[in-house]
């Protein structure tokens, strides 16, 4: 994909005609104008596929430029440029929109590797749209990539409940995607312009779900200085995704039965019933029946819920879509990191497939983008993704105690083999270290010495 036509924005005619001479000897077709205004006109008569401005202009500035380019031609790349580079500047131009920043004075080799990314990334949205409508609807569907015959029937039945307020009870292993399908069936429903609301139950503290849920009333209790909506509220219209409902206290079931059963809710300290229509789509990674046998869940909210039942099998079941789906990962995290289009090797490939994947999609997702930043190219090669696969498979029995579970000292365990991998693969440069891990050089001084990793002098 060739970035062909340039529009130059900038109230100072010399860095008009400087960047103009520079990319036109790039053999690009350069346009320029002095300001927002007559830039918007030119956007008016002629098609660009990109648009290069200075931020600090007199009138309407670059981000409100920017704002309106996004607004009316959504497909055209912005890269903003200003003498008075900051970072919250920078941050509030992506925020924005912006593609790239370039702060100035800038050298004649920073707009063109900005040029060349911009190109690179535009390449990829292009192919990958090509390669959605090559695979087609069947394996494809609102963020889930499958080939499996397990999977593509789980899609056939998303395509057939979004139409219906229904409840779906969505169950599977811990990273299956529960979210992702629970997502799309809201997406491809009739509602998908109303709310769609997700709240994992497990992470709200027992004492405040109540009020969480079903909102409160002004004075209801010590901090409760306004009114609140709960989630049913906010939800109303819409869908309700309520992640692990397993995790749900037996003494809220019961209001959570009443809210789905009469379509309605009370805020804690309100005598007052607020109605609700709210499609719920529940998720866990537990057996619910089994804990409806055990006296930890109510059978009656088990049936108001599990009207639509989906069960999404792990991935080491369906190997068919360990292909498709690391060519939509790596497609997904190339976009967001940047740097070219990752691709995974042959013989990267069949290590994927020998592998168990205990943690299914999201593990695969975590160890494609480590693997993306700490590899030396863009080709991702079996001595790239084996060391994170047998970090992954035996790291935890290595490295903690066998009844530690603490998630944060596994975090700090893996955060330090991580760094201690990026010192070495820059040959203890501790700037190209802490850019490979993303975090300021600051930071990672500090994480040495927390870590005491030891740093040849």
């Amino acid at each position: 994909m060739e970035l062909h036509k340039i529009l130059v924005v900038d109230d100072e005619e010399s860095v008009r005609s400087m960047v103009a001479v520079l990319l036109q000897k790039e053999g690009y077709q350069v346009s320029s104008a002095p300001g927002g205004s007559e830039a918007l006109e030119l956007l008016g008569e002629q098609p660009f596929d990109l648009v290069i401005s200075d931020i600090r202009m007199p009138r309407m500035d670059g981000l409100q430029l920017l704002e309106r380019i996004h607004a009316l031609y959504p497909d055209i790349t912005v890269i903003m440029m200003s003498a008075f580079g900051t970072v919250d500047l920078a941050v509030e131009a992506m925020k924005r929109g912006a593609y790239d920043y370039i702060s100035k004075p800038f050298k004649p080799d920073e707009i063109l590797l900005a040029l060349r990314k911009a190109q690179e990334r535009e390449g990829l949205r292009r192919e990958n749209t090509r390669l959605k409508e090559e695979v087609g609807e069947k394996f494809s569907l609102e963020g889930i990539v499958a080939r499996s015959p397990s999977m593509v029937k789980i899609m056939e039945s998303v395509r057939k409940v979004a139409g219906y307020r229904s409840h779906v009870l969505v169950t599977g292993e811990s990273g299956t995607g529960k979210e992702v399908l629970a997502r799309a069936v809201h997406n491809l429903s009739p509602w998908k312009d109303d709310p769609f609301v997700a709240v994992n139950c497990g992470a709200i503290p027992a004492t405040l779900m109540e009020s969480e849920f079903f909102g409160h009333a002004r004075g209801a209790f010590t901090d409760a200085i306004a009114d609140k909506a709960g989630l049913f509220e906010e939800a109303s219209g819409g869908t309700l995704f309520l992640d692990e409902i397993g995790d749900l206290p037996l003494e809220l079931q019961v209001k959570f039965l009443r809210a789905i059963q009469e379509g309605e809710v009370r805020r804690v300290g309100d005598n007052t019933a607020i109605e609700v229509d709210v499609r719920i789509i529940a998720a866990t990674a537990v057996d619910l029946s089994k804990a409806v046998r055990e006296g930890r869940f109510r059978e009656d909210l088990f049936y108001r819920l599990n009207v639509v039942p989906i069960q999404i099998p792990p991935l080491r079941q369906r190997p068919e879509d360990v292909y498709p789906l690391a060519e939509h990962l790596l497609y997904r995290i190339s976009m967001r990191l940047g740097g070219g289009q990752r691709n995974l090797s042959p013989d990267g490939m069949k290590a994927l497939l020998k592998y168990p994947w205990p943690g299914n999609v999201r593990e695969m997702e975590n160890l494609f983008e480590r693997a993306s930043i700490l590899a030396d190219s863009t080709m991702l090669e079996l001595e790239d993704i084996l060391p994170l696969l047998a970090e992954m498979e035996v790291g935890e029995e290595v490295s903690l105690s066998p009844d530690e579970l603490s998630i944060k000292i596994a975090s700090r365990h893996l955060e330090k083999r991580l760094i201690v991998k990026a010192l070495k693969k820059t040959q203890y440069n501790r700037s190209q270290a802490a850019r490979l891990l993303e975090i300021s050089h600051r930071a990672l001084l500090y994480k040495i010495k927390d870590y005491e990793i030891e740093v040849p002098k």
